[in-house]
């Protein structure tokens, strides 16, 4: 399981991270936070599989969705492929 950041953390080190918002283009509307790059779930698994996101290689990435389970399984997804990766504890509803 990957580790978990929490959104008063995340905040003060918000500049330190790429931001990946893995939930679908429709959940958008409800909000996202600034300066997050947008790659549903999916994607981000495939873009990490295929070597297509290597330029995210040295950063410290945080991942986040609606409730936590998801950004989850993208943090995980992506700490097996070797990147350096955290998600949000509790989504996007705890940034807000």
């Amino acid at each position: 399981m990957a580790n978990k950041i929490s959104a008063s953390d995340l905040k003060s080190q918000k500049n330190d991270f790429v931001i990946i918002d893995v939930r679908e283009s429709d959940e958008l509307e409800s909000g996202k936070i600034d300066d997050s790059v947008h790659m549903p779930l999916g994607l981000t698994i495939r873009n990490a599989k295929k070597k297509q996101i290597e330029n995210l290689r040295e950063k410290k990435i945080c991942t986040y969705c609606g409730t936590g389970y998801r950004g989850n399984i993208a943090a995980d997804e992506l700490v097996k492929e070797g990147f350096d990766a955290v998600t949000l504890d509790g989504g996007y509803p705890s940034w807000t």
